[in-house]
């Protein structure tokens, strides 16, 4: 039994019927599909490695204590590990549209929260992963090294053993021992150190951390009203989109700023294609406000699979017309969030809800969901995957499309992951709220072009379009 983290299980008091928290994704490889049998088998070499793969969630009676996780006495990897295909002809919209059903459906809390699909019937004799984990389990990072390990060849599983769970804890059990951990000299220590665990440099002092706060406070109020927030409903919409790392370096190189500043700047070009699609042209002073999730995770953490995530927020500025000038109005936002600290107040925060009442942490992450004005239009999360090709029985990953969830009043939300010298868009948007996010990817890579231009100009028709097997880069992402 292992009690979760104040961070994690926000992520469960934050799901409600019309938002599913998981996260997940869709992997691409070359072809012929392995047999099922063989894929199952797979996985299963694996678990002894992610033992939270056969664990499920019990919450506390009276809320006493945050959930725990317990192994799952009637785990059964044929409900987790799922076989289907798309209809001929196979097109990418055709998978686009059967992942954007799957991730619509939340994820069952009696089980172990997570499952992996194989897809069958692609074009070109292709296969395909889709993936869906619970965010009470892994944060971007997290969830990247688990498929790291889930999907490669080469992480080794070794022989299996035998899965003999111990007896699922009963309701009273649950509360005595969550009770008697809390008062315990080590209950109380772990609290402790989940109030003051940051990187030593950024917690000398608590005064640190309130101006950083205080210099987000001015992003942190209500955004205008705007298409992009609203109710939403229980069904999802999902678009992709995909550039090379090698041409936002070339931008990186001539313009300035980080690989981070671009994406962000060829995001903006979307979201400002989209507002004007909509007939909601913004003025010179608009800016589409996102949340930037920010990892906090040590180097000692990797392999760790829990939330360690902080948060930023910044400012798109959609009413710029130059492509220029955006990249520099975000790099100088960007480069101010890091001078502030921003995202070290966060973690500080988040480490302080440790000593918050379980009770009153989930109505407060009920109330996030509630409100029907946040204070961001879309939040924009950037993850940095592996730089060389990943092989999963004997068949190569061509491309990986990240899914993040929305969220409350959010009704479109932008992941990027880079993998093998490209870097992946996912956009999720409301079915209702959002039918028209095709409009935003396609304004992402026209973003890309207009940058390459101005950085490169004899290059005028550089293809940013798909990955090509056998290209890859030798280089981490930058920050």
């Amino acid at each position: 039994m292992e009690w979760m983290s104040a961070i994690d299980s926000s992520f469960l008091h934050i799901e409600n019927d019309v938002t599913p928290m998981h996260i997940g994704g869709v992997s691409l490889f070359e072809g012929p599909p392995p047999p099922f049998a063989d894929l199952k088998e797979m996985v299963a070499s694996k678990l002894d490695l992610v033992p939270r793969y056969r664990q499920k969630v019990r919450f506390m009676p009276l809320g006493a204590g945050v959930p725990a996780w317990v192994e799952d006495p009637h785990f059964s990897l044929d409900y987790h590990v799922r076989h289907t295909a798309v209809p001929a002809p196979g097109s990418e919209e055709q998978l686009r549209n059967m992942a954007a059903r799957v991730f619509s459906q939340a994820l069952d809390r009696n089980k172990p929260l997570w499952e992996l699909w194989s897809v069958e019937g692609l074009a070109d004799g292709r296969w395909a992963l889709l993936s869906k984990v619970h965010h009470c389990m892994v944060d971007g990072v997290a969830a990247t090294d688990l498929m790291s390990v889930m999907f490669s060849d080469t992480s080794g599983g070794g022989p299996r053993r035998d899965f003999s769970p111990p007896p699922e804890p009963s309701s009273i059990e649950l509360l005595a021992r969550t009770l008697a951990h809390k008062a315990s000299p080590a209950g109380q220590l772990q609290s402790l150190r989940r109030a003051i665990q940051a990187p030593r440099e950024t917690l000398r002092t608590v005064a640190e951390a309130a101006r950083a706060a205080a210099a987000a406070s001015s992003r942190l109020r209500p955004v205008a009203s705007s298409s992009l927030t609203g109710p939403i409903g229980p069904h999802r919409r999902w678009a992709w989109a995909d550039v090379r790392l090698t041409d936002v370096k070339t931008v990186r190189s001539a313009l300035g700023g980080t690989v981070n500043d671009v994406v962000l700047a060829i995001i903006t070009n979307g979201f400002r294609d989209l507002l004007d699609g909509r007939g909601e042209p913004p003025g010179p002073d608009d800016v589409v406000r996102t949340m930037v999730p920010v990892s906090v995770r040590r180097r000692g953490e990797r392999g760790v699979y829990n939330n360690r995530v902080s948060a930023v927020f910044a400012g798109l500025p959609v009413g710029l017309d130059d492509p220029r000038a955006r990249l520099e109005r975000i790099r100088g936002e960007m480069d101010g969030i890091k001078d502030t600290k921003q995202a070290v107040a966060g973690d500080v925060l988040s480490s302080l809800s440790g000593f918050a009442p379980p009770l009153l942490l989930a109505l407060g992450s009920r109330l996030v969901t509630a409100s029907p004005r946040l204070n961001i239009h879309t939040a924009t999360t950037n993850v940095p995957g592996p730089q060389q090709p990943v092989q999963t029985l004997g068949r190569r990953m061509l491309e990986s499309y990240p899914f993040v969830p929305v969220v409350g009043s959010v009704r479109i939300v932008v992941a990027i992951f880079s993998y093998d010298g490209g870097l992946y868009f996912g956009v999720t948007g409301d079915y209702d709220g959002a039918p028209d996010i095709e409009v935003l990817t396609a304004g992402i890579t026209r973003g890309m072009k207009d940058l390459l231009v101005i950085a490169d100009p004899p290059v005028k028709k550089a293809k940013t379009g798909k990955a090509k097997p056998g290209r890859r880069a030798t280089t981490r992402l930058p920050s």
